[in-house]
């Protein structure tokens, strides 16, 4: 009877644990906005772009060469723009597929790629594909993340749903100096009206090659209205007057609705933004990464998704980036022989078992030389770009 009793129980507590997992995974699947793969929407109308279907409308693809592979790309000649996207009416773009046979930094930083919603006249995104397409300086790698893929460093994938009310355009300028084959897909589907939820995706790109002592490097300007902060891409090329000096003490900031002179927002580190700790090295996960990591060159690319973490904003939305390095006093010392420019931030001994000493707070900072060996922050200035993705209630 008792053990009757034991199995009842625990086939009681197996029964309440599917329920409460199903659930749950019900739950995070509206929450991510994905869509059942067995329901079937009357509404809802699949669709395409790319050159053998250059309109992207109904029964129109395949049509030349007597139905055989007759148009699967076009020679894009430098200086050229080409639309490869302009739809009228509503939808969601869901996947976006690229192709080139050069994929060098040269070519990859002189292709733009805008897109226009709406018939709006001001872009909401536009930047080089390689940042776009998760590929901060140009610098190709293969890798797998939430919203991009690279199979094999051949192609560029997005995932990210971009939805529109009106209409939807995409173009891509060809400044490399060079002409080449480009092919692509554009996958959407046509949908009923969106209710007022419903936001626009957005891509703002930004560089600075040589960022100014004590001003944070801007990964997303000032933008205004209700939205989304989604994530962004971010490249770093050091600046070789610091040597091997680490760059990433600096600390990501993220000014949301008014803030002015200290951010709601605020992380611990550069490296610490994308998931990782004590340097940065070469990793691939879903939300968080590193596809550049060269130590001897000082060149890094990684990137961080707010999909399980949210950043919403009602009003408006900076997101920056200090700029500031750390080193042993030694080094620093060294550095501050050569004129090197560079401003002391803090000291700290090297078991980080005292609390920071903030020689900004300092009346009259102590000279270096009066440290013991630790490690010690300061402003530096490098070679920083971004592209930063939102969402925004305009188009």
């Amino acid at each position: 009877m008792k053990s009757r009793k034991v199995r009842l129980g625990l086939i009681w507590v197996l029964s309440t644990f599917i329920t409460v997992a199903f659930t749950i995974g019900c739950s995070q699947n509206k929450q991510n906005n994905t869509i059942d793969l067995f329901r079937f929407d009357n509404n809802v109308k699949s669709r395409s772009y790319n050159f053998e279907n250059p309109t992207g409308t109904k029964g129109n693809g395949g049509k030349e060469n007597k139905k055989a592979k007759g148009h699967a790309y076009e020679v894009f000649k430098n200086g050229e723009k080409k639309v490869l996207m302009d739809y009228q009416g509503c939808g969601i773009i869901n996947r976006i597929w690229f192709t080139i046979p050069d994929q060098s930094p040269q070519i990859l930083n002189s292709l733009t790629i805008e897109m226009y919603w709406d018939n709006s006249s001001t872009p909401a995104v536009k930047c080089p594909i390689g940042d776009f397409f998760c590929n901060p300086m140009g610098r190709t790698s293969s890798f797998e993340n939430f919203f991009f893929s690279s199979p094999e460093k051949r192609s560029f994938n997005c995932y990210v749903q971009m939805p529109f009310r009106k209409a939807a355009k995409i173009v891509v300028t060809n400044k490399s100096g060079q002409a080449f084959p480009i092919f692509y897909d554009i996958n959407f589907v046509n949908t009923p009206p969106y209710d007022a939820s419903v936001m626009y995706f957005h891509a703002c790109w930004n560089q600075d090659t040589a960022t100014t002592l004590e001003k944070d490097f801007t990964i997303l300007p000032t933008v205004y209205g209700k939205g989304r902060y989604l994530g962004a891409h971010i490249g770093l090329i050091t600046n070789p007057i610091y040597g091997k000096c680490w760059w990433g003490e600096g600390e990501v900031k993220m000014y949301l609705d008014g803030d002015s002179q200290y951010p709601t927002i605020i992380g611990t580190g550069s490296e610490d933004y994308p998931g990782s700790g004590y340097a940065l090295g070469i990793f691939n996960h879903r939300y968080q990464g590193c596809l550049l990591a060269d130590y001897e060159k000082g060149t890094y690319g990684f990137y961080r998704y707010h999909v399980l973490d949210p950043v919403y904003f009602s009003d408006n939305c900076k997101v920056t980036m200090q700029q500031i390095g750390g080193a042993s006093t030694q080094e620093v010392q060294k550095l501050i022989d050569k004129g090197v420019p560079l401003k002391l931030v803090s000291f700290q001994d090297d078991g980080l078992v005292k609390p920071f000493q903030r020689l900004l707070d300092m009346p009259s900072p102590p000279d270096i030389k009066s440290f013991k060996d630790g490690w010690v922050n300061f402003y530096r200035s490098d070679n920083w770009c971004a592209v930063a993705f939102y969402y925004l209630d305009k188009p």
